[in-house]
C-alpha cells in the first residue's frame, strides 16, 4: 500500500471590494441573478455568472422542482445555457454566490458535487482551466485556479 497526497491551493478575498474589477463585476451579477432563484423549498439561492472568452457573460440561478431531481443548480444552469447559445467559446472564469432564506451564509459555497463533474466536462473539453470564484451571502470569497483543485481525481471520457 502507498499514500496518495494530494493538496489544492486557493487565494481568499475579505470584500468584494477587494477583487480585481472584473471579477467584482461578475460577482454582482452573480448576486443580482441570485435574486431570480427558484427556491420554494430549498429557500437556499443561488447565482452563477459566467465570462466567456468572447467577451459575453451568461448567467444562471438555481431552479427547483417539486420532483427534486428535476430541479436545476445555478452552476448548471449557467454552463448549459452558454454550451448551446455560444458552442465555441471558452468558459474563463465563473463566479458563484449563494443566500439562505432561513440564515445569513458567511462562509464560501462552493458548487454541489454534480456541478463539480459538469464544469469539469467543460474544462477538459476547452482544454482550459476555469477560474472559479465562490462566496456565500457575505464575507469571503474563494478563488481556485482550476476546478482541478475542488474535484482532484476527474471522472472524464478517457475513462469511457
Amino acid at each position: 500500500m502507498k499514500k496518495i497526497t494530494i493538496t489544492s491551493q486557493f487565494s481568499a478575498y475579505n470584500s468584494l471590494q477587494e477583487l480585481p474589477s472584473d471579477i467584482q463585476n461578475l460577482m454582482e451579477q452573480a448576486v443580482g441573478v441570485r435574486k431570480n432563484a427558484y427556491a420554494p423549498y430549498s429557500k437556499f439561492r443561488v447565482g452563477a455568472a459566467l465570462l466567456l472568452d468572447n467577451g459575453q457573460t451568461v448567467l444562471g440561478s438555481n431552479q427547483e422542482n417539486a420532483a427534486y431531481p428535476s430541479g436545476l443548480c445555478a452552476e448548471r444552469v449557467a454552463i448549459f445555457h452558454a454550451g448551446a447559445i455560444y458552442p465555441e467559446a471558452k468558459i474563463l472564469k465563473m463566479a458563484i454566490t449563494a443566500a439562505s432564506d432561513s440564515n445569513k451564509t458567511i462562509a464560501p459555497i462552493p458548487p454541489c458535487g454534480a456541478c463539480r463533474q459538469s464544469i469539469a466536462e467543460y474544462e477538459i473539453r476547452q482544454e482550459n482551466p476555469i477560474e472559479i470564484y465562490f462566496m456565500g451571502e457575505t464575507g469571503d470569497i474563494y478563488k481556485s485556479d482550476s476546478l482541478k483543485n475542488l474535484l482532484p481525481f476527474m471522472f472524464d471520457k478517457k475513462f469511457l
